[in-house]
Parts: structure tokens; C-alpha cells; sequence
């Protein structure tokens, strides 16, 4: 697999993580369609062998035979013999995008703002306990995250980027580990939103808004800030949604900005 910063390794070990009883081998092909439509697996991205996924996600030899068998029937992976061979993530960025959108469009509104409440409460309160334990260093390398550059060339990477660091700064090793499982399902979703110029302004504005208040120590306006992040690109999701769906968007979305998780 990739070498990559802390924030995507920790996604990789997400996507790779185990399924739990009753792993199938549509729910691996699932698990690593949602790692490509989240930009954590790239073109060229080299898979774990047929036995090391197996291992990972704690599935039979065959199961993980099946699912990249249905990857590659997709077009998402591809096969290569010989000393360097192996399976291959063969995804331009712009199929990636499509993945991303038909996924959204299967999504019930319903669906979209419960992942979005479920995100918030976890978001939040990782930046609530990143600000109460920030030192003077933590504010800067969150402000270097964001304005540094990223390899996947995903819209919104360093914004997410930014967003997994600050969770990891909750100190909490379960908390992160949830923000991060909950990310690899939200963030994607917001990656077609920050394709607008004036979005991505937007949600870069917020994260220098919740790098000044780590830096602070002001945990009541990191959580406020995350949480009106969040509203924001809710909102913007729905809009989003109605469109692909022909359908009119409420003119509320259900997570109150008032609210705070």
C-alpha cells in the first residue's frame, strides 16, 4: 500500500479494517469502492495481495478472490503478473467523481442527514477535546496541513486532511478511530462540493477559524465552529442531492446550526 501522511494511513487502515462475522465478498468489494471514491486509494494505487486482504478484513482466500474479481468485472482494479505485478487501482480521477455521485443519489435524504448528525456529534467534540489539550505547536501544524499540498489531487483533501489531524489531537484513540470511519463515509460526499471555488474558500475559512481557536484554547468556539462547518456542507449537500435526484430541497436542513451536537 501507499506511504502516506498519518491522517491517510489511518484512513487506509479503515478501508482495510476488518468486517467483522459474516464477511461477504460484495461487502469487501463495497469497502474498497468506498476507499477509491474517497481519494484514499488513488490510480496506480497497489492493493494488498489476494491472503494479506483476507487477513485485514478477516474474510476467507476466496472471498477476497470474489470481491477483486468483481472490481475488476467494474473496471476499478486491474491485474498484473510478473515480479512487479499485482492488483491495481486503475480509477481517473474523474470516474472517481462518478462513484461519488451515484452514491449520494442512491442516498435518501433521510440517510444523508443522519450520517451528517452522527459526523457532527463526533467532529464536534473531538475539536471540543483537541482545543482543552492544545499546545502552542498544534494550532501551526493544522494551519501547514492546509496550506500545504496533497498527492491525491482530491477536491477537499487538504481540508479533510486538516480534519483527521484535528481528531487525532482529541487525544481519545476511540474518538479518532470513529471520526475516521465516519470521515471515510462523509468525507467523499463533501469532495464534490469543494469542485466550487467558493465553497472550498468556505470550508478553508472555517478551518483557520478552528486552528485560531486551538490556538486559543477556546474549546467552546472549536466545537461551535466545527458544528456551523458542518450545517454549511450539509446544506450544500442537499441542494446537491435534489439536483441529481430532480428533487426540491427542504429549506431547512434537520441539523440546526444552533445545535451543537
Amino acid at each position: 500500500m501507499p506511504k502516506d501522511s498519518p491522517p491517510r494511513q489511518r484512513l487506509l487502515a479503515a478501508v482495510f479494517a476488518s468486517l467483522g462475522e459474516g464477511g461477504k465478498a460484495q461487502r469487501v468489494e463495497d469497502r474498497i469502492v468506498e476507499g477509491i471514491a474517497a481519494g484514499v486509494l488513488a490510480d496506480g494505487d497497489r492493493l494488498p495481495s489476494e491472503a494479506e486482504l483476507a487477513s485485514s478484513m478477516g474474510v476467507a482466500t476466496v472471498t477476497a478472490r470474489e470481491a477483486l474479481v468483481g472490481l475488476r468485472s467494474r473496471g476499478l482494479v486491474a491485474t498484473r503478473r510478473g515480479r512487479d505485478g499485482g492488483t491495481f487501482v486503475t480509477v481517473p480521477t474523474g470516474r472517481r467523481a462518478e462513484l461519488v455521485r451515484g452514491r449520494l443519489g442512491r442516498m435518501s435524504r433521510v440517510e444523508l442527514r443522519d450520517l451528517a448528525i452522527h459526523y457532527r456529534a463526533i467532529a464536534a467534540t473531538a475539536a471540543e477535546l483537541a482545543a482543552e489539550f492544545a499546545d502552542p505547536d498544534d494550532a501551526e501544524v493544522l494551519r501547514r496541513i492546509l496550506h500545504g499540498t496533497h498527492p491525491s489531487g482530491v477536491g477537499g483533501a487538504l481540508v479533510g486532511e486538516f480534519l483527521l489531524e484535528l481528531a487525532a489531537l482529541s487525544q481519545s484513540a476511540r474518538l479518532t478511530r470513529e471520526f475516521v470511519r465516519l470521515y471515510k463515509d462523509f468525507g467523499p460526499l463533501m469532495s464534490l462540493l469543494h469542485e466550487d471555488d467558493e465553497f472550498d474558500a468556505t470550508m478553508v475559512a472555517y478551518c483557520e477559524r478552528i486552528a485560531d481557536a486551538l490556538a486559543a484554547a477556546d474549546a467552546a468556539a472549536a466545537r461551535e465552529t466545527v458544528t456551523a462547518q458542518i450545517h454549511t456542507g450539509l446544506a450544500a449537500l442537499i441542494d446537491e442531492h435534489a439536483r441529481l435526484t430532480d428533487r426540491p430541497a427542504d429549506p431547512t436542513p434537520a441539523t440546526d446550526q444552533r445545535r451543537t451536537g
